[in-house]
């Protein structure tokens, strides 16, 4: 991935993963329109291609006056958080961790 790191090594938000953007759209019958636009913030997980992904609304977080600078960025703004869970390229897995439901 060629996301751009924060200073503690963990990469700065970027478009959500396709993986976790098709879970979603397909498994979760999401708006794509609304899930397309949305951003997502990654760290790696126990496995090379597995990571867990943060997604979020970035305009939703300017108007709150949150700057996203990685996945910590969003452990003090939980409310943020549209989706959450664990993604794995190489299997081609993507489970959703975090309660409740985005709205679309």
């Amino acid at each position: 991935m060629f996301w751009k790191k924060s200073s503690d090594g963990l990469p700065g938000p970027k478009d959500i993963p396709e993986l976790v953007g098709r879970h979603m759209v397909v498994e979760e019958n999401k708006d794509p329109d609304w899930v397309w636009k949305l951003k997502g913030v990654v760290r790696p997980a126990d496995k090379k291609k597995a990571f867990y992904c943060r997604v979020f609304d970035d305009s939703r977080a300017a108007t709150s006056g949150v700057k996203i600078r990685d996945w910590t960025s969003l452990d003090e703004h939980p409310e943020l958080i549209l989706w959450e869970g664990y993604f794995d390229k190489e299997a081609n897995v993507v489970r959703r961790e975090k309660v409740g439901q985005p709205k679309s």
